[in-house]
């Protein structure tokens, strides 16, 4: 069963079977690196990018290096102010 489908995926691609599974190996692993890094530094446009987009781990390799290390400013809540630090009143 398993042999006919492998057998059967390198007649329709023309890949080697085991260069296909090289390159998903190498997908997954830096897919992995990339998601736990963007989960870690709370960054969930990232993550939802990384999690659909696949690259064959090229978007992944530049996320880590690259952009995880870009930091960008934070985005206010709408309504909400910051307090400003001042003298503490006694009661």
């Amino acid at each position: 069963m398993v042999t006919d489908i492998l057998t059967e995926t390198y007649a329709q691609l023309g890949i080697p079977v085991w260069l296909l599974l090289i390159a998903v190996a190498w997908s997954l692993v830096w897919k992995g690196l990339a998601l736990w890094k963007s989960a870690r530094i709370n960054q969930p446009v990232w993550f939802v990018i990384l999690l659909v987009v696949n690259t064959l781990g090229i978007l992944e390799i530049l996320y880590i290096f690259l952009f995880s290390q870009i930091k960008l400013p934070e985005v206010k809540e709408k309504g909400k102010k910051k307090k400003k630090a001042g003298p503490k009143r006694k009661k």
